[in-house]
């Protein structure tokens, strides 16, 4: 695959019609894409042909001297083991004299089309007759495409191969899964499957800039779109261990986790460092649980449960993670370094269609999708995150900073306990003791009432070397249990069913005015909740210089039955580490 883009670069000119109208254009060129033993294969083909005047603008013949443009278009076919050829898939025509080279063309007809297919969740008004347009349209443009391949280009790794390759695995996934035979999507995922890890891990720096270069509404329907894909790539490989196993009549291995589908990229813009990180749940390591990790085959699992186990593959965690950051020079001898938390956003998107999502296709092909068969109350059934860790400072073995200066306290809470005793009392008539005389009877009641106050989540700061750390950790609201960190009864945890299990105090967690996630099934971190800062000192030498700086987040997602009943239980954590800029600007005497 990584063959692709340079050989769209390297592909003859066209040939112009010089000679006469009966000169034959010449053969389409062709680039195997994968291949298997018996003769089958996936190709890629290149071919030209005259353009039809209907395809022109008016007043434009393509090339300025009154000959007829010439067209390139490109389609994909796979050839059958008797030499049978069938058109799966096949471009728009692109006009060879145009100033965006053909190849670039062909990149973003492809982005565009695996944008369509995303499984998009709609936002609030999004696709509502008389609120602007349909949410469904979201396009990019050969122009910033343009731009993302000539600053990959421009790297020292030239990444836009990768990146080229990505979106064309993507396409040819979505092509398989819909609409292409089965002996093509056997030949994909076959064949495939090295390509998939070695463009995800060689793209990184490619995919980043045209991430930012997009917006955050298309790069959530790319990054889902990519996602979806990235699930069934992990469904099957660990179907497939465990149907080894079953084979050989021995337990599951434990698998290993996949990096490089754990995807994010860091930036800095606007005095805000910002983390983005986007990792498909079955490629994030167990940190809990038994030893038999492929979801497949998990002994908690009840062979009764087939939509909770297909609805639980098919989540992707998404976090951001927004830091603002101020150098102030308060003193002659230093410049002052905060850092603050403006915004963490950690939730757990269900990669899934629906009649109504939008996603690209009509409502019913979106009906006659596998995943409109899950049935609505599997929407509840998801990992939601338990602990958050998110740590910033300077490049790690730098001594140009010191610090950190940390701006909140080892918690030390206190209980708030409220107590109300109400006493009642009331004449109920009068007695006659026995000596005579009469003594009033009387009834008392007395009520106690006691209200405490608890929080879900407990943010606190630490340091770690040079780097400051905000850690904000899940607790049981019933039964006070660290969420990430229990274990049930045989992993070794001691959790088992007494007292300290969460599982019946987080049921039901995304309702009710105690929960400790948003409507969403997301959590949302403000400066209100952190709006203490961090500080370092750099000395003034470094004024007029551009320091590096990391960042990095680490997030636990945890899965506890909310209405079905089952007893699965498992949490997996996925960390990112970036470097980003710290521009310090010379300032003229002291300023603050």
């Amino acid at each position: 695959m990584d063959d692709a883009w340079p050989w769209l670069a390297s592909l003859p000119p066209p040939l112009r019609d010089e000679d006469g109208p009966d000169t034959p254009l010449p053969a389409p060129w062709s680039l195997p894409l994968a291949a298997s033993t018996d003769g089958a294969s996936i190709v890629l083909r290149a071919d030209t042909s005259p353009a039809a005047s209907s395809s022109l603008a008016d007043g434009d013949d393509g090339n300025g001297d009154g000959e007829p443009a010439l067209l390139v278009a490109f389609s994909v076919a796979i050839n059958g083991a008797g030499g049978d050829a069938r058109a799966l898939w096949a471009s728009e025509g692109f006009a060879a004299s145009s100033p965006v080279a053909p190849r670039v063309q062909l990149l973003v007809q492809l982005l565009n089309e695996v944008l369509a297919l995303s499984p998009y969740v709609p936002c609030l008004g999004a696709g509502v007759d008389g609120l602007g347009g349909d949410a469904s349209e979201a396009k990019v443009d050969a122009e910033t495409v343009s731009a993302v391949v000539g600053a990959a280009e421009a790297g020292p790794s030239a990444p836009a191969a990768a990146f080229f390759s990505l979106a064309l695995l993507l396409r040819l996934f979505w092509l398989c899964a819909t609409d292409a035979p089965a002996d093509a999507g056997y030949l994909f995922f076959r064949d495939l499957r090295s390509e998939i890890e070695r463009g995800l891990g060689e793209c990184r720096p490619a995919l980043a800039v045209f991430l930012r270069s997009v917006g955050p509404d298309v790069e959530d329907r790319f990054m889902r779109s990519l996602g979806y894909m990235l699930a069934k790539w992990c469904l099957l490989r660990d179907m497939q261990a465990a149907a080894r196993s079953a084979a050989k009549l021995e337990a599951p291995r434990r698998r290993r986790a996949l990096p490089a589908a754990c995807l994010s990229y860091a930036t800095e813009v606007h005095g805000l460092w910002i983390l983005k990180g986007y990792a498909p749940v079955l490629a994030m390591p167990r940190v809990t649980g038994p030893a038999s990790t492929s979801i497949a085959a998990s002994p908690h699992e009840l062979p009764e449960e087939p939509a909770l186990r297909y609805g639980l593959a098919h989540q992707q965690l998404e976090a951001v993670a927004q830091l603002e950051y101020a150098a102030r020079v308060r003193d002659r001898r230093f410049v002052t370094v905060s850092v603050r938390v403006d915004n963490v956003r950690v939730r757990v998107a269900r990669l899934a269609f629906r009649s109504n999502d939008g996603g690209g296709n009509d409502g019913e092909e979106a009906e006659e999708d596998d995943d409109a068969g899950v049935d609505d109350i599997m929407d509840g059934e998801s990992h939601f995150p338990s602990r958050v860790r998110l740590w910033v400072g300077p490049r790690f073995g730098a001594s140009y900073a010191t610090g950190p200066s940390l701006g909140r306290s080892t918690g030390n809470p206190e209980r708030d306990v409220e107590m109300t005793r109400t006493v009642k009392g009331a004449f109920s008539g009068a007695t006659k003791p026995a000596n005579g005389g009469v003594v009033p009877r009387i009834k008392a009641k007395m009520r106690s009432s006691a209200r405490t106050r608890s929080r879900s989540w407990r943010w606190e700061q630490e340091a770690e070397g040079s780097a400051g750390v905000f850690e904000g950790v899940l607790y049981d609201p019933v039964t006070g249990t660290e969420v990430s960190a229990w274990r049930p009864a045989g992993t070794g945890g001691g959790g088992g069913t007494g007292p300290t299990d969460p599982r019946n105090g987080m049921r039901r967690r995304y309702g009710g005015p105690g929960r400790a996630f948003s409507k969403m099934r997301g959590l949302v971190v403000a400066g209100d909740e952190l709006p203490e800062e961090m500080t370092w000192r750099v000395g003034r030498e470094a004024e007029g210089r551009t320091l590096r700086w990391r960042l990095g987040l680490k997030a636990w997602v945890t899965y506890l039955p909310n209405e079905a009943r089952s007893r699965h239980f498992e949490t997996r954590c996925i960390e990112w580490a970036h470097e980003v800029d710290l521009p310090l600007l010379a300032v003229d005497g002291d300023q603050s």
